[in-house]
């Protein structure tokens, strides 16, 4: 019988496996009975104090600890939303202001913190209320009112007006999305994990769920080892890691500065990567370092919980390529519509939408922005059905596998020509000596601005480029920069860059 609640998960993985490490960092670890008994005690302490379908903050450093307090959360029948200190503050508060939570837990390394914020609810101490007696009776009421559609968590994403939408996912998207990845990955008892996003994106379900799903091990792998990419490898082999599901650009970091000719994690057999369009020269020598491994490729929006389409990088790829996202997960339906709302077929280039049990309940109390984003198909007159509108362009390929393109606000207007910038970035990508690139819009001087990190010179990217390139696509500007900004999830972060080298520059600034 299906799970209608993830809890399943862990209830089932805890009879057999009570012992095994589930979550660790390498020093502090939790085993599944130590989460499953932590997880009821929260659940219970919670329901005392009259927690119920509701929204509940977990303010915590990102451990092991944090997680038992996700899953205490849902032991209650609430639904949990994660925070770290290390998010802007600006941000934490528009959260809170936006969520209005009753109840919030914290650690005692974030308590303090908390005092620099405006939340006026009640404040839980995890190690106070894990030391709550279990209420057996009281947990089971909870769980036989829950259905699954109930909410499980709320992630936070970047909204275009400065404000952030609150994404609902329910038990019954999340089951759905982790029964297919689990077996995309091959997942088993054997995996273990190594995470390297925090916890309060979405992206951290792939390994979180699937080791309770299946009694594996993750490591919560310490964000300073990402500026070390020599010891970040050998945190990798200590703890004999072979699975990753990491942002593109974390890998390239790796494969940028040459570390893989001096060191390989020798136990990785699965490497999914996503996010972010993996330059092929970066693929290669990852594919070089590790003959044996698997390498996928995944693609998904947070609004479809989690990935939705996948590729098995399963040939040998020239610089001239794109590696494809792929083929929908299962029980998901994923096309292309044009600009007159028909499907696009063939190599023409359409918006990505997806339909399905994947797509989420929407944005926490944003109606508005949710019927502006989940829309009725137009290819359905018939009866109500729902698609996510991703703003993300792609075409399909000569096999028929979908191909990303660029983002559709990545698209320009520049000298009477439609311009996508992740053509000009992808084929930067290609120049010997270029890690990384990003290129950007100066829309007041209608300016192409190409930001780079490498070793490459400039005039060999643009004669590199001419190449490639018809010359009205060609950057007016190309910038070195020392080391490339990323946000937390380890995305590029374009507003940062277009604020140091075109809003700055505009304002009066040197660049």
């Amino acid at each position: 019988m299906k799970q209608k609640n993830i809890l399943e998960y862990l209830e089932d993985t805890v009879q057999k496996l009570p012992d095994q490490v589930a979550y660790t960092d390498g020093t502090k670890a939790l085993t599944f009975q130590e989460v499953f008994d932590q997880a009821q005690a929260i659940g219970t302490y919670l329901h005392l104090h009259n927690h119920q379908n509701e929204p509940v903050v977990v303010f915590m450093k990102r451990s092991p600890e944090s997680i038992a307090a996700f899953f205490g959360c849902v032991y209650a029948g609430c639904f949990y939303i994660p925070l770290d200190e290390e998010m802007p503050k600006a941000r934490m508060e528009l959260i809170i202001q936006n969520v209005s939570p009753r109840g919030l837990i914290c650690d005692v390394n974030t308590k303090k913190a908390l005092e620099n914020y405006s939340y006026q609810g009640e404040v839980y101490c995890y190690e106070e209320i894990i030391e709550t007696k279990v209420d057996q009776t009281a947990l089971s009421a909870i769980r036989e009112r829950q259905i699954d559609t109930d909410p499980i968590y709320i992630v936070f994403t970047s909204g275009s007006t400065g404000i952030p939408k609150g994404v609902t996912a329910c038990h019954r998207s999340v089951i759905d999305y982790i029964e297919a990845l689990s077996e995309i990955l091959q997942a088993s008892s054997k995996t273990i994990f190594g995470n390297q996003v925090p916890l309060y994106f979405d992206a951290c379900l792939k390994e979180l769920l699937c080791t309770i799903k299946h009694g594996g091990t993750t490591y919560l792998i310490p964000k300073s080892l990402f500026m070390f990419p020599i010891k970040l490898v050998e945190y990798l082999n200590q703890y004999q890691i072979n699975t990753l599901c990491w942002v593109s650009s974390a890998l390239t970091m790796i494969s940028g500065l040459g570390v893989l000719k001096k060191m390989v994690p020798k136990y990785l057999h699965t490497v999914a990567f996503g996010s972010e369009v993996f330059p092929v020269k970066q693929f290669n020598l990852w594919r070089e370092a590790l003959l044996h491994a698997r390498f996928i490729n995944l693609y998904g929006p947070t609004e479809c919980t989690g990935m939705s389409c996948y590729y098995v990088v399963d040939e040998v790829l020239d610089l001239e390529d794109t590696i494809p996202i792929g083929r929908p997960f299962p029980n998901r339906d994923v096309f292309l519509l044009g600009e007159d709302n028909q499907k696009v077929t063939n190599n023409e280039v359409g918006e990505i939408c997806i339909r399905g049990t994947s797509l989420t309940l929407g944005y926490y109390k944003n109606f508005e922005k949710t019927t502006e984003s989940f829309v009725q198909t137009p290819l359905n007159t018939c009866y109500p059905e729902l698609i996510y509108k991703t703003g993300d362009l792609g075409r399909y390929n000569d096999r028929k596998d979908l191909v990303f393109v660029s983002r559709k606000d990545n698209q320009i207007k520049h000298m009477g020509h439609r311009i996508e910038l992740g053509e000009i970035e992808l084929h930067t990508n290609k120049v010997d000596g270029v890690s990384t690139s990003c290129c950007l819009y100066d829309q007041q001087k209608g300016k192409i601005v190409l930001c780079y990190m490498g070793q490459a010179d400039k005039k060999q990217i643009l004669f590199s480029l001419k190449e490639k390139l018809p010359r009205y696509m060609l950057p007016n500007k190309i910038i070195s920069l020392e080391r490339m900004p990323f946000m937390a999830n380890g995305k590029i972060d374009r507003v940062h860059l277009k604020e140091e080298h075109i809003d700055n520059l505009e304002n009066g600034g040197k660049n």
